[in-house]
């Protein structure tokens, strides 16, 4: 999953968080609850019971009152890994191309998908879903390296539900098995577990990405940081999905991951394109018009998302799978403010 050079310099870094919250254990995170840590908080009445070494005699011998002297009280933080397991995330790097026959593609908009086919990605090492489960045990390393309380889920439908849909209007509701989808971890000792758990993992079928972040929102237990991994290629779409967790109280980060030849098609002539997750087929000609259409519609894409996220409170971030993951974790989420 992450070389011994990786994981060293990011055990070293902290999610970012912008609201306080009440955990379940000791942690490093500032709570909303008082407590025993060294940092002052504010002063009570003093009340029968409480632990006279807590009372300020300086303020006793000014106001011949006594006050009760709070603390911070030190908590985890509840970090939700939300990792898109369809088939369009299996889809951009080195030989992945020429298993399905045509060139393969999907439609702009929340009903995209990834390409598969004769035309060669230009994306250099992993595919999107390395990539994203490598993201995945990177973010993973650093919540359970502070301290805090790792929820890792795969959003993904049955594959069974999907083979052999006609189209995105008859593609079935997918079907999503939380329960044997989900790993729960604490603590630095169980980094191997979670690069054991993701590296038995396996991207296929239609993820119904609204379906799947109402359900996390509604069962995922307790709010906090949520990051979604996703090429957002999903036919009913995800921004009521991301409303349900912002709704709930998660503090929520999406890393849009595209292929390099999602970004800028090595695709000419005429063309079948065939939906890898549906199976619908298109015939299109490809030429330089048809790359200048696809330019400025994928451009207005990321804009949208990124509107619909602003409006949302949520972070936006864009990936590619051909950047070095060193580079994301380390340069770009610092730079975003995530972690520190």
């Amino acid at each position: 999953m992450l070389d011994a050079g990786l994981i060293s310099q990011i055990q070293r870094l902290r999610f970012v968080v912008h609201r306080t919250r009440a955990g379940q254990a000791q942690g490093e995170r500032r709570s909303t609850k008082r407590g025993t840590s060294v940092e002052f908080a504010d002063y009570r009445d003093y009340t029968r019971g409480d632990d006279l070494r807590r009372v300020d005699w300086n303020i006793y011998a000014r106001l011949e009152r006594p006050f009760v002297k709070l603390f911070e009280e030190e908590e985890d933080l509840a970090v939700h890994i939300l990792l898109d397991g369809s088939g369009s995330m299996d889809w951009g790097g080195e030989g992945e191309t020429g298993r399905r026959g045509d060139a393969e593609t999907g439609r702009r908009g929340d009903a995209e998908t990834g390409r598969r086919g004769d035309a060669r990605t230009r994306g250099q090492g992993s595919g999107k879903w390395e990539y994203a489960r490598r993201l995945a045990a990177a973010l993973g390393t650093i919540a359970l390296s502070s301290g805090d309380r790792l929820s890792i889920t795969l959003l993904q439908s049955s594959s069974s539900n999907v083979r052999g849909a006609k189209s995105e209007a008859q593609a079935p509701t997918a079907d999503f098995q939380l329960p044997t989808s989900n790993l729960q971890l604490r603590g630095k000792g169980q980094t191997l577990r979670l690069f054991e758990w993701l590296s038995g993992l396996e991207a296929g079928g239609v993820t119904d990405l609204n379906a799947g972040l109402r359900r996390h929102a509604l069962t995922g237990g307790r709010a906090g940081l949520a990051m979604l991994i996703s090429d957002l290629f999903s036919p009913p779409g995800y921004a009521e999905g991301l409303t349900a967790l912002a709704a709930r109280g998660y503090e929520v980060t999406l890393i849009h991951l595209l292929a390099p030849d999602e970004v800028e098609p090595p695709l000419e002539g005429d063309l079948r394109l065939v939906d890898i997750e549906t199976g619908e087929q298109q015939e299109v000609t490809v030429d330089g018009e048809m790359r200048s259409l696809y330019r400025r519609r994928l451009a207005a894409w990321r804009e949208e998302i990124r509107t619909a996220c602003r409006s949302r409170h949520i972070h936006y971030i864009t990936a590619v799978n051909d950047a070095p993951i060193e580079q994301f974790v380390l340069t770009d989420l610092r730079r975003e403010g995530l972690v520190r």
